[in-house]
């Protein structure tokens, strides 16, 4: 033969994509290739060996073209040939992805997964899982059997996609991805363990028994459980476990620092962000989680040297996107939205881009489009702040069942929730109703807030929220009782909330100490600023709400322009 087909699958085996690319179109069209055709399946392999080095360079429509072509000659080999073919093919110690193939691996269910991995690439899951369909039962890999599970999962066929990763766990324990997914998709710690292989091992033991080094993979599966089920305190504790075991383990840090985030213990978020990236600078598993954490915290110059690093690292992940639009925020908010919109070209099943599509609509006057994004988000996993999100949305609208079907569709879904209580709280807070309607609608705000406060002693939002009720009843007393309670969890918005309690109620002294801890927590808070000018203004006599001298010496001046150019 002209060109040795053994030589693409080295170049193939060493990654030199480029290569195999351009020697494979030699291959194809050789004059040794023509006498070739003849023999269908040595025209296959060659038509494969292309699709792996097209595959490789990522470009998946012209890698699907030769797949596809591949199986047009699979079809007219001759039936005392193939059977042959099939067993002398199946020898190679080379896997079957796309990009490692040996020549002498190829068979109709081989070529059919890479058919399968092409559709995936190019987000046609529908075609993908028809393909993946076409494949035995008893010829697909565990690699092909986690691939149709996220097929199944990403097509909603939830079911199947459980079916899938189940068999993934029978074969190896040790698929945290597909534990993981089983989790999500609500099935229950003792059943994920159940399907854990329990044959004995040289000391007659079981594997996963007590006593067994393995154990921590039981708890593993139930920390994963744990979150899925939105218990974040069993789920923390689990994993906080797993970390003592595991001492600076990267992926436990991010799991704790996740879940720290999503229950509003920001700090601790922050700590554990940055240790994991003490250790592996390199991250970018949650990196855009992160950098929402330090926009909350007003902390720009961390967040733009996050983003700096992030690009440096690999501008084309969507948590690079994600990141750049939480910076650009405040400087340029459609600007914000454009990556957003970039970071779900690239992945339209990244969930923080679609949460942060939905609060930059809501910035931009945008309600309705925000109920848009916040939905996708909340379709792909249910979570905490798309249903908020979504309650935000429908408020401004002024849709108020709609509203309170989203939070008690949240509650529902996060009974464990403290969050997900009070956002039902809110929608009855923010509801005006008629004036006979207020007591009731206030009174069930009231009783919301109290029992996120019961679930979750420490919640700061619930006490914060609870607070403004008081104050909009005219009970500032209780309000400060209330809000003093929770100093020792006190943020900046704690101090802020106080200082206007006291300021109402003509404490200045105290608004003042107050409105200063804000600032030593937060030296960015904006409302604690504006508070304190306005208070500054109080305590020397002077009307907050009047216009300031300048302002009035500017409108005489420009009068006094007028004049003098009428005079002229």
């Amino acid at each position: 033969m002209e060109v040795p087909r053994d030589q693409i699958t080295l170049l193939l085996d060493h990654g030199l994509y480029e290569s195999a690319h351009t020697l494979g179109c030699f291959l194809v069209s050789s004059a040794a290739a023509s006498c070739d055709a003849g023999f269908p399946h040595v025209k296959a392999e060659q038509l494969v060996l292309l699709g792996d080095a097209l595959y490789g360079e990522k470009e998946y429509k012209r890698a699907l073209l030769m797949y596809k072509q591949a199986m047009q000659y699979c079809k007219v080999m001759p039936k005392q040939n193939t059977t042959g073919a099939r067993s002398s093919l199946s020898s190679s110690t080379r896997s079957s992805s796309p990009s490692s193939m040996n020549v002498s691996a190829m068979n109709e269910s081989e070529v059919k997964f890479k058919i399968t991995l092409c559709h995936y690439a190019l987000n046609d899951n529908r075609a993908a899982l028809a393909e993946m369909e076409g494949i035995p039962s008893k010829a697909r890999t565990l690699r092909m059997n986690l691939t149709m599970g996220k097929i199944y999962r990403h097509s909603r066929h939830n079911r199947s996609a459980i079916s899938c990763f189940k068999d993934c766990l029978r074969h190896s324990p040790y698929i945290l991805e597909a534990i993981t997914a089983l989790a999500e998709l609500g099935v229950s710690s003792k059943e994920i363990i159940s399907l854990f292989p329990q044959t004995p091992n040289r000391c007659g033991r079981p594997p996963f028994d007590h006593f067994d080094s393995s154990r921590w993979l039981q708890r593993y599966a139930e920390a994963q459980c744990c979150i899925a089920s939105n218990d974040y305190k069993g789920g923390l504790e689990l994993f906080s476990e797993l970390l003592q075991r595991f001492p600076n383990n990267v992926h436990i840090l991010l799991e704790i620092a996740k879940v720290e985030a999503i229950i509003g213990r920001n700090d601790e978020a922050i700590v554990n962000f940055e240790k994991a990236r003490s250790i592996d600078p390199f991250l970018m598993t949650y990196m855009d989680e992160y950098a929402m954490l330090l926009k909350i915290k007003s902390d720009n110059s961390k967040l733009s040297k996050l983003v700096h690093d992030l690009l440096n690292i690999d501008p084309t992940k969507p948590e690079v996107c994600v990141a750049l639009s939480v910076l650009w925020e405040k400087k340029d908010e459609r600007r914000a939205l454009a990556y957003a919109e970039k970071c779900l070209r690239i992945d339209d099943r990244h969930i923080p881009g679609h949460i942060m599509k939905g609060y930059l609509f809501l910035s931009l006057g945008r309600p309705d489009a925000a109920v848009t994004a916040f939905r996708a988000a909340q379709e792909l996993r249910p979570d905490l702040r798309s249903y908020q999100g979504l309650v935000r949305s429908y408020l401004s609208l002024s849709k108020a069942k709609e509203a309170l079907y989203a939070a008690r569709e949240a509650m529902k879904a996060m009974p464990q929730s403290a969050k997900a209580l009070k956002l039902v709280g809110d929608v009855h807070a923010g509801n005006s109703g008629g004036r006979e309607k207020f007591f009731y609608i206030k009174s069930a705000a009231k009783k919301f807030y109290e029992s996120a406060l019961r679930l979750e002693p420490g919640y700061l939002g619930a006490a914060l929220a609870l607070a403004e009720l008081h104050v909009a009843e005219g009970r500032n007393g209780e309000a400060v009782a209330l809000l003093e309670r929770y100093l020792d969890w006190a943020d900046d918005s704690l101090h802020v909330k106080l200082a206007q309690v006291f300021a109402a109620t003509n404490m200045l002294q105290e608004a003042l100490s107050h409105y200063q801890a804000a600032l030593r927590i937060n030296p960015q808070s904006e409302a604690a600023k504006k508070g304190l000018e306005r208070l500054e203004k109080l305590m020397k006599g002077v009307d907050p709400d009047a216009p300031d001298e300048d302002e009035e010496n500017d409108v005489d001046d420009a009068d006094a322009d007028q004049e003098e150019a009428d005079l002229l």
